[in-house]
Formats: structure tokens, C-alpha cells, sequence
């Protein structure tokens, strides 16, 4: 389900990041389910998005299987952003241009506005 959109290649997921998605779900108090934008990339792919966008990491937590971006009807990506920073779980970064917010495993940190 989270492989990677263009090589349909897959990869492990980071079990946390699954339990940081659920906690999240929680904290939006909804049952609607997150519309997933990216989840695995493996490197080819993340090396194209690379260059043609400042704001994808070379060495993006996506190919170790420890990020995804997400929206969800009903909810604006402000309140997803706070929530996930909330939870004090890892990364959380916010593209409001193109409609998603980026939440990982690695360290605590923000991005975005």
C-alpha cells in the first residue's frame, strides 16, 4: 500500500510510523482515513523528485521506509502539522502549496509554515 508510486517498488515500513499515524488519527478526533501522497520511495524515484524540487531531501527518510505525506478530508493541514508536532514523534513538515504534510520517525524537528 505505501510502495513507492512510480516503480511500484516495495519497501519495509518503520512499524513507529504506523503507531505515530494512529496516535495522530486520534488527536484529529476522526475515523476519516489519511489520503496518502508519498510513503516509500526507493532511491531512483527520490533522486528525480530531488532534482526538480529544492524541497525533497537527498537523503530523504522516505527511502528508509520512515516518512510519509498525508492529508485528510475534513481537516486543514495546519491543524494535521500541530497535532503531529504535538505528538513529538519525529519530523514534521508542512507543503501548503501542494496540499500535504510530511510527518516521520527521525528526530524531532519542523519545517514549513
Amino acid at each position: 500500500m505505501l510502495r513507492d508510486w512510480r516503480t511500484g517498488e516495495v519497501g519495509s515500513m518503520d512499524p513507529k510510523l504506523l503507531d505515530l499515524l494512529f496516535q495522530l488519527r486520534q488527536r484529529l478526533r476522526t475515523d476519516e482515513p489519511f489520503q496518502v501522497i508519498s510513503g516509500y520511495r526507493c532511491p531512483k524515484t527520490n533522486a528525480m523528485l530531488a532534482s526538480k524540487s529544492e524541497g525533497v531531501a537527498t537523503k530523504s527518510l522516505h527511502m528508509e521506509g520512515k516518512a510519509i505525506d498525508i492529508t485528510m478530508a475534513g481537516r486543514q493541514l495546519s491543524r494535521i502539522r500541530q497535532e503531529a508536532l504535538n505528538l513529538r514523534m519525529g519530523g514534521v513538515g508542512i507543503y501548503s502549496k501542494t496540499g500535504f504534510v510530511h510527518v516521520d520517525t527521525g528526530r524531532v524537528r519542523q519545517w514549513g509554515v
